[in-house]
């Protein structure tokens, strides 16, 4: 005789969902975040100049990502030589508005990260004062973006004295949005377990 099928109830899926939202993973994915001043406009944290390397690797994380998550499939394939010329044609491009007029060119740049469906911890050259908003721009492999609004919950000084570790809830996270950050993080967190149990002792 066959089991009866029970329905969640509401409340339970809540929290089931609540649980997701929650789960974290630390990982190195593009990132660039502003400070949001009373006017609701944006100001870089840092004014460093962009560098050669630092395009070089805003370009080439995302296919090396794809590359990553795909395997022989894309190595095998003839769309990786165009993506790999797109890849050249932009940094050559990037390369030469930065030359030319540095303040146009803003990336977002390999960061690591704590990362998780309500908010993103990372480290920062800048303290920041609890409930201080960045507007953050997150790139997820391969290629997809996430815009949002954060608040500071609390700024900590690194015990190196290299910056400060900056944690930040999400404000106004779109729900698709936090679907992408979900299936990014219990991805990666599959990909992490199989490479565990494949590694010899």
């Amino acid at each position: 005789m066959a089991s009866p099928v029970t329905t969640p109830s509401v409340s339970s899926q809540n929290s089931a969902d609540e649980r997701r939202e929650w789960i974290r993973i630390d990982d190195r994915v593009l990132m660039e975040y502003r400070v949001l001043t009373e006017t609701g406009a944006g100001t870089p944290v840092e004014a460093t100049s962009t560098t050669p390397e630092m395009i070089s690797a805003a370009v080439t994380k995302p296919t090396a990502d794809l590359l990553a998550r795909t395997g022989e499939s894309l190595i095998g394939s003839p769309v990786l030589p165009w993506i790999m010329k797109v890849d050249y044609l932009l940094e050559v491009i990037l390369n030469s508005l930065a030359t030319c007029q540095p303040s146009s060119v803003t990336l977002a740049r390999p960061t690591d990260v704590n990362l998780s469906g309500g908010g993103v911890g990372f480290v920062s050259p800048q303290d920041f004062t609890a409930g201080d908003q960045l507007a953050i721009k997150l790139i997820l492999p391969p290629f997809v973006l996430i815009q949002v609004l954060a608040k500071v919950i609390r700024s900590v000084p690194e015990e190196s004295g290299k910056g400060f570790a900056i944690a930040t809830e999400f404000v106004d996270l779109k729900a698709d949005d936090q679907e992408h950050l979900i299936r990014h993080i219990l991805h990666t967190q599959a990909e992490r377990l199989r490479a565990r149990r494949a590694s010899p002792l």
